[in-house]
């Protein structure tokens, strides 16, 4: 089996390759698009099967929404149109004729939604209406990338109206603790919540917020976001309620979400040389069970072993027994290191005199033998140890690399020379932060929600600063 790029001579390329032949997903005829294959589908629907809970657990419901949106709809709100179109995908003929108004194929929903809330909130009681649409959208991509860009894509999109300003920013913020919550529980990926700047924020929001996560290669990727939408939508669209007093108000509004960029960020924050490696509450295979032998006695007392071993465990783990005959033992290892199984359990016919198993972490390579009666509280023990351990190292790599800055010379000679991530004062206009990415290829990624104080004057232009942000070059 060919060895990947390494990740230090070209990681680009060892993301690509790594993504292809783990079999997560493949290019498509259709430039721009990709195909998600089953083992990159499995971790998006453990992602998905996470998510939905704890939408679920805030009191969110499902829905879905058309796929085509009438020109007319996104033209109402102007800041919403013009930061969507250049990226839209737009149908004129339909059935053989050309279409008496163009339909628009779903960048985001706010606008569709919004023209059926107006049909579904008439007063207060109607509030708050929280509702979740899992779906596909298409965004026209000039450089696509599996997972990371792509004209279309997998995600899910929660819309929320309220009644008050004051519910609509409680909810803006829950749902972002909600995205904090899940990558660091789930993907073991540590993210910095925090606000983004008017220059980044999304086209018609009021306020976006955002989690920014960390890659290997020191860059950042946005790993959610959550707007307050104000009234804007709702003015819009003309989206009003009678209060208690009688009187007609216009909502507040959210929305929030997470795409399959996330399998790109999960690839892209743990995986080493040899493949995936994947946290054990999103890995599609938990445990794979190798038995090696060499004659027909060794395999049928080898292979009862292992085959006691696997229904032994947990019923809410995903194990593999590999007897495949066709392949040696070593092959199978490559592969399943490649697919990124956090556990192997291997049993040889020694190990199976000597009633035990030998366990192999795929996070760190450490094997250690395991008694028979041992093996099951162990393997819990270990999945744990593996989860935290992602997670910290992660952390670590984050914390080593975040470098604190008080001028422009200094960001500037330090992104070329380090990378990373970096803390500085910012006081500066919307021209300026487009000045620094035109100059730079980095972005301001967010305020911190925590530490976004500023400590000295603006590191661009020496004068007052109003915040303390993140500054990297970014996916």
């Amino acid at each position: 089996m060919a060895k990947l790029t390494r990740r230090d001579k070209d990681y680009a390329q060892w993301y690509v390759e790594l993504v292809q032949r783990a079999e997560l997903a493949d290019y498509t005829p259709v430039r721009g698009c990709m195909v998600i294959r089953p083992h990159g589908y499995a971790i998006w629907e453990n992602m998905q099967r996470a998510l939905d809970g704890m939408f679920k657990a805030t009191g969110h419901q499902n829905a879905y929404f058309p796929l085509f949106i009438p020109e007319s709809f996104m033209k109402k709100e102007a800041e919403h149109v013009e930061g969507f179109a250049p990226h839209c995908a737009v149908v004129t003929h339909g059935g053989g004729k050309e279409l008496e108004e163009p339909l628009y194929v779903r960048p985001t929903s706010e606008t569709i939604i919004w023209a059926m809330y107006k049909q579904w909130i008439q007063s207060y009681r109607d509030l708050p209406l929280l509702i979740n649409q899992w779906a596909n959208v298409v965004r026209w991509e000039m450089r696509p990338r599996l997972f990371l860009r792509t004209c279309e894509f997998l995600w899910q999109e929660g819309h929320t109206a309220h009644a008050t300003e004051a519910e609509a920013e409680e909810e803006a913020v829950r749902m972002l603790e909600v995205y904090r919550r899940f990558a660091e529980g789930f993907m073991a990926v540590p993210v910095i919540p925090g606000l983004k700047t008017e220059a980044e924020k999304f086209a018609g929001a009021v306020r976006t917020y955002c989690i920014e996560a960390m890659t290997q290669d020191k860059r950042a990727i946005q790993a959610g976001t959550s707007h307050m939408l104000g009234q804007n939508f709702a003015k819009a669209f003309d989206v009003t309620y009678q209060d208690e007093g009688g009187q007609r108000q216009y909502v507040w509004a959210t929305s929030w979400g997470v795409s399959t960029r996330l399998v790109g960020a999960l690839v892209m924050a743990h995986s080493d040389d040899q493949g995936l490696v994947l946290p054990p509450r999103l890995a599609p295979i938990h445990v794979v069970i190798i038995p090696i032998y060499r004659s027909a006695e060794e395999r049928s007392a080898t292979l009862a072993f292992a085959a006691g071993i696997r229904d032994a465990l947990p019923k809410d783990l995903v194990v593999r027994l590999d007897d495949r005959e066709q392949y040696q033992p070593g092959w199978k290892f490559n592969e399943w290191e490649l697919k990124g199984v956090p556990l192997r359990i291997e049993v040889g016919p020694r190990d199976v005199a000597a009633g035990q198993a030998v366990f192999a972490r795929r996070d760190t390579g450490e094997k250690r033998p395991v008694a028979r009666e041992r093996i099951v509280g162990e393997v819990a023990t270990t999945l744990d140890t593996i989860q935290r351990a992602l997670f910290d190292k992660a952390l670590a790599f984050r914390r080593a690399n975040t470098h604190a800055v008080k001028s422009y010379g200094e960001f500037k000679e330090r992104l070329e020379a380090e990378g990373g991530f970096f803390e500085a004062d910012w006081g500066g206009t919307t021209e300026q932060e487009l000045r620094i990415q035109e100059e730079t290829k980095a972005t301001i990624r967010c305020i911190p929600r925590e530490g976004g104080e500023p400590q000295g004057p603006c590191f661009l232009t020496g004068g007052r600063a109003h915040a303390r942000v993140i500054l990297a070059k970014a996916y």
